[in-house]
């Protein structure tokens, strides 16, 4: 992580009281909703491992149970059964040392969980980074309700041009079988005409703003936002060993607390890296992502306000151009979707 980013991340151990922010959740709700975060992530008991360093260690090690049982069959002298009965009792001490594992580390997360939501320990906050994403958050809601209007729109002016074609076909049908109507029939039929053809155009247009808004908000945020959770989750290990290491800090220090001071100050020397490595993450991917939006957004608002400007001003010329404008391809007539479901 660059010392620019840690410079800019006030980051602070705060305590937490009854009157602390504990989110837009009521409490009991964001509880169990943060509790089941917490037990999400299982241990994979389809892999085997030798891990060093506790929780968090490398994949160094790891060894497929199925290579195990395939890799019997092309040994050039077998050993006797009783081999074979320990290697399953050794794949199974391993995988009974990863439940452990998982189990300790999902332990000391609910129990730090449960102390901040209970004003009863203290939590690492970095308010600049924490007011960004609760920001982007924000923006996404507002965003997903922009996409929501805007599909809506599309749906219904598609129903209308539908409309208009059959009613173009209709009064060309009446133009041709009512002679004393023919000319009146007639310049209808050619008003519906172009109006769906400008309609066709509009929707093209349209279709393209609600593409472009959709990919913003349903990948690129939410990438990001899944970068966010990954930092939240690995910031409540953060603190939960934290706080393990404190407390083993102030106990006796005879040769079993000095054993189990060791371990606890690696295990907490590994999350606090962890978690600072997906802080700088989260801050560079912020910073990229703000860009990004005000450069797709500029884009996609003057689109749509050309473009329904030039429809409803009747000005045919001025919304083709638009189209040209923003390389929007439109299907030839007869293909078999209509061209604004192009980019569905």
């Amino acid at each position: 992580m660059s010392d620019g980013i840690m410079s800019k991340a006030a980051t602070m151990e705060i305590p937490i009281s009854s009157n602390g922010d504990t989110g837009s959740l009521p409490e009991d709700d964001g509880l169990e909703q943060d509790l089941q975060q917490v037990m999400v992530s299982g241990p994979n008991l389809n892999e085997t491992s030798i891990v060093s360093g506790g929780y968090g260690g490398t994949a160094e090690g790891i060894i497929p149970t199925s290579t195990i049982k395939g890799s019997g069959l092309h040994q050039p002298h077998p050993g006797p059964a009783v081999g074979g009965e320990e290697v399953v009792r050794g794949i199974a001490v391993e995988k009974f040392d990863i439940v452990k594992k998982w189990g300790i580390n999902t332990y000391k997360c609910t129990k730090q969980l449960i102390s901040e939501r209970f004003g009863r320990g203290s939590r690492t906050v970095d308010l600049e980074l924490e007011t960004q994403i609760e920001l982007l958050r924000e923006t996404k809601r507002k965003y997903e309700c922009v996409l929501q209007l805007a599909r809506a729109l599309t749906n219904h002016f598609y129903s209308l041009v539908q409309t208009q074609h059959a009613l173009g076909d209709a009064f060309a049908d009446l133009s041709q079988k009512s002679p004393e109507l023919q000319e009146e029939f007639g310049y209808n039929a050619e008003t519906q005409k172009l109006l769906c053809k400008n309609g066709e155009t509009l929707l093209g247009a349209v279709n393209f703003f609600v593409s472009s808004i959709n990919t913003l908000v349903n990948k690129t945020m939410e990438d990001t936002l899944m970068t966010v959770k990954q930092y939240e989750t690995a910031r409540l290990e953060y603190d939960a060993y934290r706080t393990d290491l404190e407390e083993l800090s102030m106990g006796p220090r005879d040769a079993s607390t000095l054993c189990r001071l060791d371990a606890a100050q690696s295990q907490f020397q590994s999350h606090k890296d962890k978690y600072e490595k997906l802080r700088a993450d989260v801050a560079i991917k912020l910073k990229f992502l703000e860009e990004n939006k005000i450069k797709v957004m500029h884009k996609q608002l003057l689109l749509f306000h050309n473009a329904i400007s030039a429809y409803f001003a009747g000005n045919q010329q001025q919304l083709e151009q638009t189209l040209k404008q923003f390389n929007i391809k439109l299907k030839t007539p007869g293909a078999e979707k209509p061209s604004w479901l192009e980019e569905q």
